[in-house]
């Protein structure tokens, strides 16, 4: 063979028979063709009609209706949180098809506080009181609509073609996962002794950089752990012509937030990854009194535990020392408290992702699998491999797959023009949910389908 038939075979055998291969109509295509604009209003319904975390009682019913009509076994109302008072509205739905392996996909189901500005004619207008009784405007803006349209779609096609696996499938729909505490919550709720315990679990999240029709796989460490800490500086006050009566916190708040920023670049290793940003500082209330304490808010990530802990404990050292150093007394002490859940890291088990590659390389086609960075996001997935361990070794093997939502013309500007992609929890995040959404079924059903054993 001539090098140059050589080169139009490579290039037939790499890239055109698998692209015709992916193309190629199958069941699960003509399927999907089938059911896309009814999946389409699902997503509309759901994005017009967002609640936020601890308060999905309607989308958690509309989910649970979909599911039982599906002929799934449907538990509601599930969910224990620490803070009390608080409601769970997680639903768990079993489908038993035979002996065979546990697999648990998740969705999430709740909003965020965020005023939609996408002028989408199914914008949200939704506006909603907290837990806390404070009133905002309410939007998806992370995605949790499209989450929960490509898990309805699954458990619809799962049920459809049950002939083609066997084990039992059980469909997670997971309150609270903007706060860190709904996986938890159904977790301290029975989750795993009261339903058949999985030995797989499955999400997906939006992807607000990666294009429409793709999906991203990251093994090992793919989310950092996620930590919110108060911080609570507390000095003398009194009037701000006469700072020597006084032990000036605001004085104190700026240093701590420039010593703080030592813990990462002196105190952690350079190959390491790990976050400490202060988001929030409050203090005072005129200009010339001096007051008797600042607050900061702050957030911190990072993947391995022992940096975590690491970064915890000198949170506590230097927030003490810039105290000592500026002669506060003992009693006067910062007061250190951690908010909300602590999300531990997201790990994606590369075994897993190496089984389920050749099948979803072969259905979305090679160019539509893509390997992902790790990022420094968090997300309550984490939870379902790490509650499950025996020993040092997890039983439940998971992996979260990154959905590309960003319509191919808006990536072509944003790579040619440097066209701004709206972030996740932008007030304008719109995703491609017509390509998506189906690829987001396949991927499910596809990574189902190679965990469970044919019939």
């Amino acid at each position: 063979m001539t090098r140059r038939w050589f080169c139009v075979a490579a290039f037939l055998v790499l890239w055109i028979i698998p692209s015709l291969v992916a193309q190629s109509s199958g069941p699960l295509d003509d399927w999907l063709s089938g059911q896309l604009a009814r999946l389409e209003q699902t997503y509309r319904h759901l994005h017009t009609n967002p609640e936020l975390s601890y308060l999905e009682s309607s989308t958690a019913a509309y989910v649970a209706g979909e599911l039982k009509r599906l002929g799934y076994e449907v538990n509601a109302g599930l969910g224990k949180y620490s803070v009390p008072g608080l409601k769970g509205h997680g639903v768990v739905a079993v489908l038993r098809n035979g002996d065979g392996p546990t697999v648990l996909v998740r969705t999430d189901l709740d909003g965020l506080p965020v005023e939609e500005q996408t002028g989408l004619p199914f914008a949200s207008k939704a506006t909603q009181a907290n837990h806390r009784g404070e009133k905002a405007a309410v939007m998806h803006a992370c995605g949790h609509d499209l989450h929960m349209t490509c898990f309805l779609g699954s458990a619809a096609a799962l049920a459809e073609i049950k002939d083609q696996w066997r084990g039992t499938l059980l469909m997670v729909a997971q309150p609270a996962e903007e706060t860190g505490a709904g996986a938890k919550a159904l977790i301290d709720d029975g989750l795993y002794t009261r339903f058949p315990k999985p030995q797989y679990a499955i999400a997906l999240h939006a992807d607000a950089a990666l294009e429409s029709g793709k999906v991203g796989y990251c093994p090992g460490f793919a989310l950092a752990s996620v930590d919110s800490i108060n911080i609570t500086v507390r000095g003398q006050g009194g009037h701000g012509a006469y700072p020597h009566d006084t032990r000036d916190p605001i004085v104190l708040a700026a240093q701590l937030v420039l010593s703080l920023q030592t813990i990462v670049s002196r105190e952690v290793s350079p190959l390491d990854s790990a976050v400490v940003t202060v988001g929030s500082i409050h203090g005072g209330s005129k200009h010339n009194i001096i007051p008797d304490a600042v607050r900061l808010q702050l957030t911190v990530r990072s993947y391995r535990e022992e940096t975590r802990k690491r970064i915890l404990a000198s949170i506590n050292r230097i927030s003490r020392g810039v105290a000592l150093a500026a002669g506060v007394p003992e009693d006067r002490m910062p007061v250190i408290e951690s908010d909300d859940q602590a999300t531990p890291a997201t790990y994606n088990d590369p075994e897993l992702i190496e089984k389920l590659l050749p099948r979803l390389t072969k259905q979305l086609g090679a160019s539509n699998v893509l390997k992902h960075e790790p990022v420094m996001g968090g997300e309550d997935f984490s939870w379902y491999r790490k509650a499950a361990v025996e020993g040092d070794r997890p039983t439940v093997q998971t992996v979260l797959f990154w959905l590309g939502t960003v319509s191919p013309e808006k990536m072509r500007k944003h790579r040619s023009e440097g066209l701004a992609l709206p972030a996740l929890h932008s007030s304008q995040y719109v995703p491609d949910a017509t390509p998506a959404i189906p690829t987001g079924v396949k991927t499910i059903v596809g990574s189902v389908l190679e965990l469970m054993p044919r019939n």
